[in-house]
């Protein structure tokens, strides 16, 4: 099943190479965050966090199955890399909410989408900021505020699309673990 969510990430990271109107000022909207958090939901803490770094590993070492079919080590130092990174992160934060409910609700769900979304831009977000302030050219002035500012235009996407998620998983996560005990959190 890990294999499953990084191929779906992937997918998701080049959506628009598909769907080319999914940009916002040029900058592609995707579908990686929605997989992540699925993962986490749907796999567990554990696994969830396994297929993540799985992705981050395999795109870093050249695959190119990041947004915009790139890969490389040079993925590190794109200010979007954190993005990337923090989806580790926010896969076990999103796959524990679930196990730690006895029978996770709908809302418990919807719950751990938003807490992933909050971990997911806080990395992203300040990975960001530190990208452009030390290693690339920011435009004079540019201050963390700043930073915040910009993820605003992804904010309606992004809780629309993570709502979706929360609405999604408990479906998968019902079938999957009623059907394949080696799944039970």
């Amino acid at each position: 099943m890990c294999s499953i969510f990084v191929a779906l990430t992937a997918f998701g990271a080049n959506i628009t190479s598909f769907v080319p109107f999914l940009q916002i000022g040029g900058v592609p909207i995707t579908l990686q965050t929605y997989f992540c958090i699925l993962s986490g939901t749907i796999l567990g803490s554990r696994l969830g966090a396994t297929a993540m770094s799985v992705y981050l590993f395999a795109g870093v070492i050249g695959l190119p199955i990041f947004a915009g079919f790139k890969g490389g080590i040079g993925a590190i130092f794109s200010p979007t890399f954190g993005f990337i990174i923090s989806f580790i992160a926010v896969a076990y934060v999103t796959g524990k909410w679930i196990e730690w409910k006895q029978n996770p609700s709908l809302l418990t769900f919807i719950t751990a989408s938003f807490l992933g979304l909050i971990f997911n831009y806080v990395i992203g977000t300040n990975y960001m900021y530190l990208a452009l302030t030390y290693w690339l050219e920011a435009p004079a002035g540019f201050s963390y505020a700043q930073a915040w500012l910009i993820m605003l235009a992804y904010l309606p996407v992004d809780v629309l699309t993570i709502f979706i998620a929360g609405l999604t998983a408990p479906k998968v996560h019902r079938a999957l673990h009623k059907t394949n005990k080696s799944f039970a959190l």
